[in-house]
């Protein structure tokens, strides 16, 4: 089944480019997209409109990008996902760029010990995707963002830990810039004010700015130079989201936070390893 294309916010389109440029981010777009379609896919249909490109445009560039193995059109369905080349080229990225690999324990571990669900969210130019989703025990669950969704940076929990781990000059160019994607969800001056809180605290919290309902609290995972690598976030109902639990969650997270951000520490000191040739 086609995955709808996100409520209430503006499809997402390259930037300005030179032409040679354009057509290289144009396509690395439709990569991502098609990226996120799962297992079932995505249509060429889907696929124009959530680019913003011309159907002609995004058949030509599809058709690059299958010749280079970095996407495949299924024969029987017509729906496109990602090619074996696309595969190979992550696994060679993960050790260094897998920040999944590194915060996996502690997803596990937070699901366990609050019963919530612990999602893992990295930024991509404007945006942040959620990489991985862990489920806890309790019986009632929030699915306002499943692994593969991608908000305008500051929309939700973890997205806005990331949006207030930037340079303040930085952030205000972003929120400038996703305005119009926002369409009040939330209103500007609402993530300007949400953003102020998230530096004050250290942390950040979304009492359902997006899903009525549905909160979270994240923490930044940084860097060893201070930048965001990432996020990591808790999300439950509103019940279980109450004034005296916080400050528990906000604990485990900035325990969580504290090992994989030794972890990335580690991985950015290792020696380069000696060359083959």
């Amino acid at each position: 089944m086609t995955a709808p294309l996100p409520p209430r916010l503006a499809p997402t389109r390259p930037a300005p480019a030179a032409a040679g440029a354009q057509a290289v981010q144009r396509a690395l777009s439709l990569l991502s997209l098609v990226g996120r379609g799962g297992p079932d896919g995505l249509g060429l249909g889907y696929l124009t409109a959530a680019s913003g490109l011309s159907r002609p445009t995004v058949r030509r560039l599809l058709l690059a990008l299958a010749q280079a193995r970095l996407v495949e059109q299924d024969a029987a369905s017509r729906r496109y996902h990602l090619g074996p080349e696309a595969y190979f080229l992550a696994g060679f990225a993960t050790p260094r760029h897998g920040l999944l690999t590194h915060a996996a324990d502690s997803l596990r571990r937070l699901a366990a010990e609050t019963g919530d669900t612990a999602l893992l969210s990295v930024q991509q130019d404007d945006h942040v995707i959620c990489l991985h989703r862990e489920e806890g025990s309790f019986p009632i669950r929030t699915h306002a963002l499943k692994a593969g969704d991608r908000n305008p940076i500051g929309v939700g929990a973890g997205s806005l830990a990331i949006l207030a781990a930037l340079p303040e000059a930085e952030s205000r160019a972003l929120r400038a810039r996703i305005a119009p994607l926002l369409r009040d969800i939330p209103p500007p001056e609402v993530l300007a004010a949400d953003e102020a809180e998230a530096r004050r605290t250290g942390h950040a919290l979304n009492p359902g700015r997006v899903v009525p309902g549905s909160w979270g609290i994240g923490v930044a995972l940084r860097w060893s130079d201070g930048r965001p690598a990432g996020a990591l976030s808790i999300a439950a109902i509103e019940d279980r989201m109450t004034p005296d639990r916080q400050p528990q969650l906000v604990a485990l997270l900035r325990r969580e936070a504290t090992l994989v951000e030794t972890r990335l520490a580690q991985l950015a000191a290792a020696p380069p390893q000696p060359r083959k040739d």
